[in-house]
């Protein structure tokens, strides 16, 4: 399901069940993450679904990317995996006003 910037952060501050999840590359997240989040890089291909495979699926995952393209994409596969709820951020960090950490 994508969501618009305000929906995601509001809907996510507001889930005691929630999970950020950051697609995007080593590279980019070092420049940037949303506080809290998980990164797992799609571009892992397999490596990728194998690392989403021992998240718990009950969890609701709020996931983005730079620009919402494979955030998008990434929600896809998670519903096909079985994760019962993952929330696109429509957009992504680029568009994001959000807090912002360096990773540690």
């Amino acid at each position: 399901m994508n969501l618009s910037e305000q929906e995601w952060w509001q809907k996510a501050q507001a889930d005691t069940n929630a999970v950020l999840l950051d697609v995007r590359t080593e590279d980019e997240v070092n420049n940037g993450i949303i506080p809290n989040a998980i990164n797992i890089d799609i571009y892992k291909g397999q490596g990728f679904i194998d690392e989403l495979e021992t998240l718990d699926k009950t969890k609701n995952y709020y996931v983005y990317c730079a620009a919402g393209g494979r955030s998008a994409q990434a929600c896809s596969v998670m519903n096909q995996l079985g994760f019962s709820t993952a929330y696109n951020l429509l957009g992504g960090i680029s568009q994001w006003n959000g807090p912002v950490v360096l990773p540690k």
